[in-house]
C-alpha cells in the first residue's frame, strides 16, 4: 500500500466506480454495471466536477482503482455558520478489504474536511451495514443521529 494514489476522479474512471459501488448486496439492487454506461452516471459526474464543493475521488494502486469516496463540503448557518464534510458513497475492492485501506482513505478524506475549514465530518451508512457501522465508530464516529431518506 506505499504505492497509493488519491486523487479526483476522471470521466474514464465511472465504469470502475460504478464497479465497485455494484460489489456488496445493497450495491447489486441499486446499480447498473452494463455497457454501454448509462448517461446518468455521465451527467452526475460532470455535475460533481462542474461543483467545488464536491469531489469524487478514487483510489488508485498503479493501474489499478481500488477504492472510492464523494466528499461534499455543506456550508451552513448553524454551529456558528460551519462547513461540514460529507463522506459518501465508500467503497473499497473486494480483494482488498480488511487490508487498512479504509482506515487510509478516511484519514485522507478528514484531512481534506479539515483543510476545507470544516469543523464537523458525517456520514450516513445504510442500518443493515453492522460492519461499516463498527469501523466508523473505531475511528471515533458517533451514532449521534437518526437519519431519514424519501425516495423520489
Amino acid at each position: 500500500m506505499n504505492h497509493l494514489v488519491f486523487r479526483t476522479a476522471l470521466l474514464a474512471d465511472i465504469p470502475a466506480i460504478v464497479a465497485l459501488l455494484a460489489d456488496d448486496e445493497l450495491g447489486s439492487k441499486r446499480e447498473n454495471t452494463g455497457t454501454p454506461l448509462d448517461q446518468r452516471y455521465v451527467d452526475a459526474f460532470q455535475s460533481i466536477e462542474a461543483d467545488v464543493n464536491q469531489r469524487l475521488v478514487v483510489v488508485v494502486d498503479g493501474t489499478e482503482i481500488i477504492g472510492t469516496l464523494q466528499l461534499s463540503f455543506i456550508p451552513g448557518i448553524a454551529r456558528l455558520g460551519s462547513w461540514r464534510g460529507q463522506i459518501e458513497a465508500v467503497r473499497i475492492a473486494a480483494h482488498r478489504r480488511d487490508s487498512g485501506l479504509g482506515h487510509k482513505m478516511f484519514e485522507w478524506a478528514i484531512s481534506e474536511c479539515k483543510s476545507r475549514g470544516c469543523s464537523l465530518v458525517q456520514l450516513t451508512t445504510d442500518k443493515s451495514r453492522t460492519d461499516a457501522h463498527r469501523f466508523y465508530e473505531n475511528l471515533g464516529f458517533k451514532a449521534s443521529h437518526e437519519g431519514y431518506k424519501l425516495a423520489l
